[in-house]
């Protein structure tokens, strides 16, 4: 975070791998300890901020030990990956006074903050219903599988390490909080359902027919961060997408009911030919439609094994020059609102999202892009809740997930 030096310092690194610890000092510049014991490191650092970016399902290991010695937290997304363990954090953050900070950057992006202002001056009158899918292509959605996301115990599944970002958009652009799922998903093209299959890329006999055989040894810095480091404890970044003990789900759908009795109906395809997003508002006034990255609707110059690399980045990139919202009235012609693009890490939602929690966290915002706890557990919640449905094959309510009372209903 050279953009940070004069108000930051990194006093410790932590993690369990030592070879990849130290590789990941040298590639951030980091002039500090690393640690492969939590506590030692907070004993002997003393942070004021943990950042929290370890595998989904211990996240709650290292959020409640934190605060429990005294430092304020970032977490990556998602807040954790069931009911129990979302319990013992919020009961962790009131007991230790600390503050949890939950990074989701998508909020931040001008283009999605454009549609909460749009919303929140009531363009389509009141909210009624919407319309939800992502579609993760099969570069990145691919990738979800060949690592431990693609095992229940350490991801939660989709439902709770990927749309966890899409149900945060959801009840922020709502305005409200879930109060009941029922969903659908199952495993139909990835794990088991593959023809063939090995123990990994590199030593795999079928590299020649395997439409997904993918040469990590191609990326110099994978392969320094993961392969180069497995022999500390055997975590595989190649490993096959059709290996036996993959258990998420690969194809999902959800309806939510909202405590302002909007509905949303949400979807996930992991195995789509492009990777985009398509959202649609319908009101009492007319109907809101945006997308990203649809090549349908406009000219994509990056291709799709690409794509999701250019929105991790951190620098601008302006091929486009904006990207249009749909506001359609009832009885009137539609209207196109354009947004200036912005392509740097998440739409530009990365670097303000930082600005806000490293430069100015104490100004105000009148979009409420910062998020809690609360937005964190109502987040993964949803996603908890979907899984919930899929096995019992019922609508499962919130509020029997965790002790937090359902809000008053908002406009």
């Amino acid at each position: 975070m050279d953009q940070y030096s004069d108000i930051l310092e990194f006093v410790g690194l932590c993690d369990i791998n030592p070879g990849r610890l130290a590789f990941g000092k040298k590639y951030t510049g980091a002039n500090c300890p690393v640690f492969t014991n939590f506590e030692k490191m907070i004993q002997d650092s003393k942070p004021d901020l943990v950042i929290v970016t370890t595998k989904d399902a211990t996240h709650h290991e290292f959020i409640i030990k934190a605060m429990e010695m005294g430092c304020d937290v970032l977490t990556e997304k998602p807040l954790t990956t069931d009911e129990y363990k979302c319990q013992a954090i919020l009961d962790a953050e009131i007991k230790s006074g600390k503050n949890l900070i939950v990074g989701f950057n998508y909020r931040w992006s001008p283009y999605n903050t454009k549609i909460k202002e749009l919303l929140s001056e009531n363009i389509i009158g009141k909210l009624t219903s919407v319309d939800f899918h992502w579609y993760l292509n099969t570069y990145h959605g691919a990738s979800y599988f060949r690592r431990w996301h693609g095992q229940m115990e350490s991801s939660g599944s989709l439902w709770v390490h990927k749309a966890t970002h899409h149900f945060d958009l959801l009840n922020w652009w709502i305005n409200s909080e879930p109060a009941e799922v029922f969903a659908f998903g199952d495993l139909e093209f990835y794990g088991k359902n593959g023809a063939f299959r090995g123990n990994n890329c590199r030593t795999c006999s079928h590299q020649s027919e395997c439409d997904f055989y993918w040469d990590i040894t191609k990326d110099q810095f994978l392969t320094n961060l993961y392969a180069d480091n497995e022999k500390y404890d055997g975590y595989i970044r190649d490993n096959c997408l059709f290996r036996n003990e993959i258990n998420i789900y690969d194809k999902m759908s959800a309806q939510v009911k909202y405590q302002n009795n909007v509905q949303l109906n949400y979807s996930l395809t992991t195995y789509s030919p492009m990777e985009g997003w398509r959202v649609a508002f319908n009101g009492t006034e007319g109907r809101l439609e945006a997308w990203i990255d649809i090549p349908y609707y406009e000219e994509m110059k990056i291709n799709q094994a690409e794509l999701h690399d250019k929105e991790m980045e951190q620098t601008n990139d302006d091929e486009f020059s904006y990207e249009p919202i749909i506001v359609h009235k009832l009885w009137q012609d539609f209207e196109t609102i354009k947004v200036e693009k912005e392509k740097s890490g998440h739409g530009g939602g990365d670097q303000r999202l930082q600005d806000k929690i490293f430069k100015s966290p104490d100004t105000a915002d009148p979009y409420g892009r910062t998020a809690g706890s609360r937005d964190g557990a109502m987040s993964v919640l949803i996603g908890i809740a979907a899984r919930k449905s899929i096995e019992t094959n019922t609508a499962v309510k919130i509020k029997d997930l965790t002790n937090l009372k359902p809000k008053e209903v908002r406009g």
